[in-house]
């Protein structure tokens, strides 16, 4: 059964087919990140109980692998119409718990519903392959199967999107899958996981725990029940991760940080561009890894795009994210609202200007105004860091080759963005910018059919399309002759 409507509900972690809380009692506070009250208690996951979700996963992958991909379908695709059921209800926890606007959360959900029915297809195509042999009566056959139980963990930002991408590609391709969800938005990930458990996903299958993240997550990487890893998260986080998977030696999808260019060429509507824009850029706080954060303006148009931006900044209206009229709800915690703080602090020192924003709303609940920095040095923080908040920085180039150079300079490579009307400039930015996503005139680089997942620091393998699937799959290679 669904949560009760309009209610936030008890916190509780999924354990072989069983609803229940931690072994040793141990818990902490939920806070509302508009009211800074506290909401919920939420287990913790005693080392028994990890033991207990470890075993059930071994148990449920041999159970799940075993049934057909036609015979999963099904199951997956009743997932997304539970979802799609009861989005109000999800939407009202997760803008309770994160702070999001409740349109913003319903889409989440919508969205998450895809998933899960392109997965449920999709994993009937995992095909293999044959490959013509060298001598007669010999068949050479790549088979691809379910890597095995999988290990996720989850951020705060997406708290029911990112969890669906990682349980609608472990349960297409045939794996268990044990989720560490984030402590501070735990209800929506629960909610995700009651979904699958009414859908009928067997015991065993689908394992939701939390508690101390680096405790949970070492020990339940280092088990070697896990074959699979699979993080969304912060750059430093996923490199300690990923240096403890490969001690054991399991394969990794890393979604990590990401600080995405936006290149805005001089033969553009400025009007339209900035209207885009400001909607990606403000979409959840900016607490969005694809958000567009780094705005590059041909310097023709600099001036106008900066002032129309601050313009539409400033007339976003903050608020609660349950009242219907906000248009952006608050930061989800009190360290994205000092990390506001220090960046707009190092943009002034620097010689930068505020165009908007740049300061907390009231002093309870996590509200930052939407902000837009004008020329910040390419050394500033707001330039060279993930900001994770709700500020853009807008600075002008003079061509093509200036703009690429500075879009490539950082570390990061997850998403890029740009608008231009030249096919050749397309095709040019499609050649030369360094980054895993990239989009050309719109804001959408993750549906459920593409490959999502960065380069450089922000991470390798992909989540999302075929490519996907088979990052939770090994391939295997058959030689098969006979003997007369």
């Amino acid at each position: 059964m669904a949560q009760e409507p309009n209610k936030y509900p008890k916190l509780q972690m999924y354990i072989d087919g069983q609803w229940c809380v931690g072994s040793e009692g141990k818990s902490q506070d939920v806070v509302d990140p508009a009211t800074e009250a506290v909401i919920g208690q939420l287990p913790h996951a005693s080392k028994a109980d990890l033991d207990r979700a470890l075993a059930a996963a071994e148990r449920g992958f041999q159970l799940w692998k075993n049934k057909t991909a036609l015979e999963r379908s099904p199951i997956i695709r009743k997932i997304a119409e539970l979802l799609r059921q009861r989005a109000p209800d999800i939407a009202f926890v997760m803008s309770t718990e994160q702070g999001k606007v409740l349109n913003e959360a319903l889409e989440e959900i919508e969205k998450g519903a895809e998933h899960f029915e392109w997965m449920a297809e999709e994993g009937k195509r995992a095909y293999g392959r044959i490959i013509p042999a060298r001598a007669n009566g010999i068949r050479q056959v790549v088979l691809v199967e379910p890597v095995g139980p999988v290990a996720a963990f989850t951020p705060w930002n997406f708290p029911a999107a990112s969890p669906i991408r990682k349980l609608s590609t472990a349960l297409g391709a045939g794996c268990s899958i044990i989720i560490k969800a984030s402590e501070e938005t735990p209800a929506s990930c629960m909610e995700v996981v009651r979904a699958c458990a009414d859908a009928g996903v067997p015991p065993g299958v689908v394992n939701l725990v939390f508690g101390v993240p680096s405790e949970v997550s070492e020990y339940l990487i280092r088990s070697p029940i896990i074959r699979k890893v699979t993080f969304t998260g912060s750059v430093p986080v996923g490199k300690k991760l990923a240096e403890l998977a490969a001690q054991e030696m399991k394969t990794c999808t890393m979604e990590l940080g990401g600080h995405s260019p936006v290149l805005v060429f001089d033969d553009v509507d400025c009007s339209k561009v900035v209207s885009m824009a400001a909607k990606g850029k403000f979409r959840n706080a900016g607490q969005v890894c694809v958000s567009p954060t780094r705005f590059f303006v041909h310097e023709s148009i600099h001036q106008r795009f900066t002032k129309e931006f601050a313009e539409l900044a400033n007339n976003i209206k903050v608020g609660n994210g349950l009242d219907k009229t906000s248009q952006m709800g608050p930061l989800a915690n009190p360290r994205r609202l000092e990390a506001m703080e220090k960046l707009t602090a190092d943009v002034r020192k620097r010689g930068g200007q505020v165009a908007a924003g740049g300061e907390r709303i009231g002093n309870r609940g996590f509200f930052w105004k939407p902000t837009v920095f004008s020329n910040a040095p390419d050394d500033s923080e707001v330039m060279t860091m993930e900001p994770f908040g709700p500020v853009a920085s807008v600075v002008p180039f003079a061509n093509f080759d200036e703009a690429i150079k500075r879009a490539n300079s950082v570390k990061y490579g997850l998403a890029g963005y740009a608008f231009t009307r030249s096919a050749k400039t397309a095709a040019k930015l499609a050649e030369s910018l360094q980054v895993g996503m990239l989009a050309i005139n719109n804001l959408s680089v993750s549906p459920p059919e593409a490959p999502i997942g960065g380069i450089k620091d922000s991470g390798y393998g992909r989540e999302g399309g075929s490519e996907g699937l088979l990052q939770f799959m090994n391939v295997k290679y058959v030689s098969e002759g006979h003997i007369d």
